[in-house]
C-alpha cells in the first residue's frame, strides 16, 4: 500500500465544520448507548469506526458537497463514542455492584468519563508522529477506516445494509425481551452421580453472534477455550473433590464460577496485562523521549506541513492541568482527606500515561478491538488496593471504591488512547490535519460523556447488574469489584488467582511459539482471559459467530481480493447493524422501567417456545452468511 497521503498535503479541502461537529456528536452518542449497552450485557465491545464512517458517508451525501476528510473527521468523533463506553461500563457499574452508589451521579460520570477521555487524547498526541510517521506500526482498523472512506461508491448500498440488519436486530430484541416469545438462552445442566457436574448453552441474542463475526474466527475460538476452561474443566473439577450437594444442578454452577472460577479470569488478565506493558517496554522511551522533544520546543515556530500539525504542546499541557482539577475533586469529595486524594490523582496520572501509551502502541500491533484494555485496569485497580491498603488499613469504608475510581479514569484515557491512535492512523493515509481530528476525538468523548451517566442509569433501573434473570452480567465491573472488594476484605481467592496466571503464561509461551513460526493461528492471553469469566452461554454465541466468518472466509477464499473485501465489509456493517438495532432496542425498552413503569408488551408471561429463539438465530446466521458469499 501507498504511503503517500490520498489528498494531498498542499490541497485544502472541507474537513471540520459545524455540521462535522454536529454529526459526530450525534453518532458518537449512539455509538455510546450501543457499546454500553453490549459490554454490560457480552462483556466485549466491537470498534465502530467503519459503520459510523458508512453512516457519515451516507448522511453527508445527502447533504451535499461532503468531502472524505469531513467523512473522516465525523467517524473520529463517532468512534470515541464507542471506546469511551468501553471505559465506562468496565468500572463505573462496579461502583453500583458493592453498594457504594445507588445510582449514576450525573456530575461524577460526566467528569470522570469525560476527564479520562479527554487525558487519553492528550497522552497519545506526542505518539503520534513516531508510531505512525516513523515507526509505520499497521493499526489495521485505522488501514481498514481508510480504505472504506476511499471506496465511496457503494455507500448508499453499505447504509441499506446497515439499517436493515439494524432494524433486524431491533425487531429481535423486542420478540424476545419485550414480548417474551422466547428465552435469551438455551442451556441444558445434569449431574452423573454426585461428583461429575456437566453444562451445555448458548445465549440467543444476534448481537453476541455478531460480535463473534466482527472479531472473527481466531478470537471467539479463544474466547470459548476460556469457556471451555471454566465450565467443562474447572467447575467440573471442583465437584469431583468437593462432591454435588442433592438438589443443585441448577445452581452448583454458577455458584461455584462466581464464587471461585471466575478468578482464573482474574489472573490470566493480570498476567495478559502485566505482559502487554512487558512486550511493549521500548514505547515508554519512545513516549518520554518525545514527550520532552515537544515539551522542550514549546513555543517555538515551526515550519510544518499541513499534515504534521499536531495540537501545540503548551495547550496539550494547559489542559492535562485543567483536568486534574475535576479528577482531584472528585477524589476529595469521595475520600474527605486531601493528602489521600493528592495520592490517588498523582497515581491515576501516571498510571494514566503509561496505559495510555501502552494501549497506543497495542493498537498498532493488533488493533482496539484486542486492546488489554481490561488486563491493564485490572492491574490498575489491584495495584492501588494494595497501595491504599497500605495508606489506609483494611476498616476504611471507601478504600476499595477509592481504587475503583481511580481504575475509572485510567481506563476511559486506555480506551480512548487506543481508538485515538487508529484514527489518526487513518488520517494520516488520507491526508487529514491531525489537530483538527484531535479536536474531533475530544467533542467525541464530551458528547458521549454527556449521555452516558443517563444511559447508565437507565439500563441499571430497567435491567440492574449482575447474574439474576433478566439482569446485564456487566462481566467487567463485576471483576473489578471483585478484586478492589477481595483486597481490603482480604477474602481475594490467591490460589485461583495464581493458578488464572499460570494459565495465563501458557498461552504468552503458545502464541510467542506461534508468532516465531509465523503461524496465522495466534493465542492473545486476554482473549482466553475474557472467555474464562464470561458464562459459557455467552461463550458459545460468540463461537458461533466466529464460525460463520470462517465458514465464509473459506467459500470466499477463491475469490479475488476487491470482491473479497467487498464482501467483508458487507459482512461487517451487517453484523454491526445488528449489534446497534439489538442494543438501541434494549436502551428503549429499559425506559420505562427507568420511569417507575415497567413496559407490558408480553404476550404472555411464560416463554412461549424456548427453542424458538435459537432458530431465529440460525436464520440470521444464514442470512449473514449470504450476504458475505455472494
Amino acid at each position: 500500500m501507498s504511503t503517500k497521503p490520498y489528498i494531498d498535503a498542499s490541497k485544502i479541502i472541507p474537513e471540520l465544520n459545524v455540521r462535522v461537529v454536529l454529526l459526530g456528536a450525534v453518532l458518537s452518542v449512539i455509538l455510546a448507548g450501543a457499546n454500553a449497552y453490549l459490554g454490560l450485557f457480552a462483556g466485549m465491545t466491537v470498534s465502530a469506526s467503519i459503520p459510523a464512517a458508512v453512516i457519515s458517508m451516507g448522511v453527508l451525501k445527502l447533504l451535499g458537497n461532503n468531502t472524505i476528510l469531513e467523512n473522516n473527521a465525523v467517524q473520529t468523533a463517532a468512534s470515541a463514542g464507542e471506546s469511551l463506553a468501553a471505559g465506562a461500563i468496565f468500572t463505573l457499574p462496579a461502583l453500583v455492584l458493592m453498594g457504594y452508589w445507588d445510582d449514576f451521579n450525573v456530575g461524577e460520570v460526566f467528569l470522570i468519563t469525560a476527564t479520562g477521555g479527554i487525558l487519553g487524547v492528550m497522552f497519545t498526541i506526542p505518539l503520534r508522529s513516531a508510531l505512525i510517521v516513523r515507526q509505520k506500526l499497521k493499526f489495521p482498523e485505522g488501514v481498514a477506516t481508510a480504505e472504506v472512506l476511499k471506496t465511496g461508491d457503494d455507500k448508499q448500498a453499505n447504509v441499506g445494509s446497515l439499517v436493515v440488519a439494524s432494524l433486524l436486530g431491533a425487531l429481535v430484541k423486542f420478540g424476545e425481551s419485550g414480548m417474551n416469545l422466547w428465552s435469551g438462552a438455551v442451556d441444558y445442566a445434569t449431574t452423573l452421580g454426585d461428583r461429575l457436574y456437566l453444562y451445555v448453552g448458548t445465549n440467543v441474542a444476534p448481537a453476541l453472534m455478531a460480535v463473534g463475526y466482527i472479531v472473527g474466527f481466531n478470537i471467539s475460538v479463544l474466547v470459548f477455550i476460556g469457556g471451555a476452561i471454566s465450565w467443562w474443566v474447572a467447575i467440573p473439577l471442583v465437584g469431583y473433590m468437593e462432591g454435588i450437594p442433592a438438589g443443585s444442578i441448577d445452581t452448583f454452577g454458577p455458584e461455584i464460577w462466581d464464587s471461585q472460577i471466575r478468578y482464573l479470569g482474574v489472573g490470566a488478565m493480570l498476567i495478559g496485562g502485566l505482559w502487554a506493558i512487558v512486550s511493549v517496554r521500548s514505547v515508554f522511551a519512545v513516549a518520554f523521549s518525545e514527550a520532552m522533544s515537544a515539551f522542550k520546543k514549546t513555543g517555538e515556530v515551526v515550519e510544518k506541513i499541513r499534515t504534521e500539525y499536531d495540537t501545540p504542546t503548551s495547550r496539550v499541557l494547559l489542559v492535562v492541568g485543567v483536568m486534574l482539577v475535576p479528577v482531584f475533586a472528585i477524589y476529595y469529595t469521595e475520600m474527605g482527606s486531601i493528602s489521600i486524594s493528592v495520592f490517588m490523582t498523582v497515581l491515576m496520572v501516571l498510571a494514566g500515561f503509561l496505559f495510555s501509551a501502552v494501549a497506543g502502541y497495542m493498537a498498532g500491533l493488533v488493533g482496539s478491538s484486542s486492546n488489554p484494555i481490561s488486563g491493564v485496569t485490572i492491574a490498575t485497580i489491584l495495584s492501588s488496593a494494595l497501595l491504599l491498603l497500605v495508606l489506609l488499613g483494611t476498616d476504611h469504608s471507601n478504600g476499595a471504591a477509592a481504587s475503583i475510581l481511580i481504575g475509572a479514569v485510567v481506563c476511559c484515557a486506555a480506551a480512548i488512547a487506543g481508538d485515538n491512535m487508529q484514527d489518526l492512523k487513518s488520517g494520516h493515509l488520507l491526508g487529514a490535519t491531525p489537530w483538527r481530528q484531535q479536536i474531533m476525538q475530544v467533542v467525541g468523548v464530551v458528547a458521549a460523556a454527556i449521555a452516558l451517566p443517563l444511559i447508565l442509569s437507565i439500563l441499571n433501573s430497567g435491567y440492574g447488574f449482575g447474574s439474576g434473570e433478566g439482569q446485564l452480567a456487566a462481566p467487567q465491573a463485576t471483576l473489578m469489584k471483585s478484586v478492589a472488594d477481595g483486597v481490603f476484605n482480604q477474602s481475594l481467592p490467591w490460589t485461583m488467582v495464581i493458578i488464572g496466571a499460570g494459565i495465563g503464561l501458557f498461552f504468552i509461551v503458545l502464541d510467542e511459539l506461534l508468532k516465531r513460526r509465523k503461524a496465522q493461528f495466534r493465542t492473545p492471553v486476554l482473549a482466553v482471559a475474557v472467555g474464562i469469566y464470561l458464562p459459557l452461554e455467552l461463550d458459545v454465541a460468540i463461537f458461533l459467530g466466529g464460525l460463520v466468518a470462517l465458514l465464509a472466509q473459506l467459500r470466499n477464499k477463491g475469490k479475488e481480493k476487491p470482491a473479497r473485501k467487498l464482501l467483508e465489509n458487507k459482512g461487517l456493517l451487517f453484523a454491526a447493524g445488528l449489534i446497534t438495532g439489538e442494543a438501541i432496542m434494549g436502551i428503549l425498552l429499559a425506559i420505562p422501567a427507568a420511569a417507575g413503569n415497567k413496559a407490558q408488551f408480553y404476550v404472555s408471561d411464560t416463554t412461549a417456545v424456548p427453542v424458538l429463539g435459537l432458530a431465529v438465530l440460525f436464520v440470521l446466521m444464514g442470512e449473514l452468511y449470504k450476504r458475505i458469499t455472494r
